[in-house]
């Protein structure tokens, strides 16, 4: 009896070695990605001015600009504007220097974009990181809000409130 269980247990164990080495043989690893988490291009208006790049100095006729009153100075509108562009540009330079795409969600292959609103202090610093939008992906979301509470202080924001965009894309 004792024979029958030890044939068994060899017979057991040379068949399990066969279909693990089987599954070893078998295994390739899948093409890892070219990973890359950007934040999107913020779109420059054009200069507000019709004035060539190039003046002829040397015609003795009028120049065009010359004929053409000055132009009006910027409402107030675009100036906020302009300001809000800027504080959002430094914003996500400086988050792109904490940002990172999660292990997990490179090897599930997740892509998403992340809307942030950061609320500052006083001093710049950062008070809360609250999700605007989210990916729909937990994952994505919560690596955009360590990234933003790891950016610690925004001393150039001249606002109390920003809305951050961040996109993760797989290439």
């Amino acid at each position: 009896m004792s024979f029958q269980l030890l044939a068994a247990l060899a017979i057991s164990l040379l068949l399990h070695a066969a279909v693990l080495w089987w599954n070893v043989v078998e295994f390739r690893p899948p093409p890892t990605p070219r990973l890359q988490a950007w934040l999107p291009p913020l779109i420059r208006p054009a200069p507000a001015s019709d004035e060539p790049l190039l003046k002829n100095t040397l015609s003795s006729e009028p120049s065009p600009a010359a004929a053409t009153p000055p132009p009006r100075p910027a409402t107030a509108a675009a100036t906020t504007r302009a300001m809000a562009r800027r504080q959002i540009e430094a914003a996500q330079r400086k988050l792109s220097q904490h940002l990172y795409y999660p292990p997990e969600a490179v090897a599930r292959g997740i892509e998403g974009e992340v809307r942030l609103l950061l609320r500052l202090a006083d001093d710049g610093s950062i008070v809360d990181v609250q999700l605007a939008a989210s990916s729909g992906h937990a994952i994505l979301d919560q690596a955009a809000v360590k990234a933003a509470y790891a950016m610690g202080r925004a001393n150039w924001a001249q606002s109390r409130e920003l809305i951050l965009p961040v996109i993760f894309r797989l290439q």
